[in-house]
């Protein structure tokens, strides 16, 4: 069932949005070779929590971390380690969340690590412009395809690959509601955009074939050829005045 928000639940999703929005860059300015992964997390935690907020992805179906920290051909999901550092040259994945009285909010970013190739600056590039293109495409009267319509599109005409096994979702008092969000689709088709949806747009894109694997920790998911992939994400609200990103510090 879709939950369209009141504009008083609204306030209360952009309160856990900011939250969120402050921990993606917190991580983003302590990225850097020679630090681990396990520190970019409790960075995140403790961010999160001394906003007075709770690190929604921590349990969650059993997961272990704060954020999902993934490094180079990991497409998301990657499990934070004190054993797992950052080196010139890679590129890493966060996705993050917050929690802030019953409302959730849901953001990722992919961040480089000192001098990174040309393909990978590329492929960041193209992925962060094909979320904007996404969420231009998130108006009301519109449909869900016009989204994935338009992250596809971008994505594709740049010579990269758009992720179908894992897409966006809704958002609310619960960190992943209705509808399914896909980042691929027909322009007009699927559900309808309405005033008061809340969804976490989220392009997941490849350097090289589109296809993904899950690892044996049952989390990490990788790039079946070893391509580079990287991760995007903002949780917007659909209103009649054109879609209001919510994840913004």
């Amino acid at each position: 069932m879709i939950v369209l928000k009141t504009s008083r639940e609204l306030i209360c999703m952009q309160k856990a949005c900011r939250i969120s929005a402050g921990a993606l860059k917190l991580i983003g300015e302590s990225v850097k070779s020679g630090i681990s992964t396990g520190e970019l997390d409790r960075i995140a935690e403790d961010y999160i929590r001394s906003q007075g907020a709770v690190p929604n992805f921590k349990g969650y179906s059993g997961y272990p971390a704060t954020a999902c920290i993934s490094i180079n051909n990991e497409v998301i999901h990657g499990i934070p380690s004190n054993k797992r550092i950052l080196k010139d040259g890679d590129i890493v994945s966060v996705d993050l969340g917050a929690a802030y009285e019953g409302y959730n909010g849901d953001n990722a970013a992919t961040f480089a690590v000192g001098e990174i190739s040309d393909e990978a600056k590329r492929l960041i590039d193209a992925t962060r412009e094909s979320l904007y293109e996404g969420i231009k495409a998130a108006r009301a009267g519109g449909r869900i395809g016009d989204i994935g319509n338009a992250i596809q599109r971008y994505v594709e005409e740049r010579g990269f690959s758009v992720v179908r096994e894992f897409v966006g979702h809704g958002i609310g008092t619960k960190l992943h509601e209705a509808p399914e969000v896909p980042n691929y689709g027909t322009a007009g088709k699927g559900i309808r955009l309405m005033p008061g949806m809340t969804i976490a747009i989220e392009p997941m894109v490849n350097s090289g074939l589109p296809g993904v694997k899950t690892l044996s920790d049952g989390w990490t998911v990788q790039t079946v050829d070893g391509s580079l992939s990287a991760h995007f994400e903002h949780t917007v609200a659909i209103t009649t005045d054109g879609p209001e990103i919510l994840t913004v510090v």
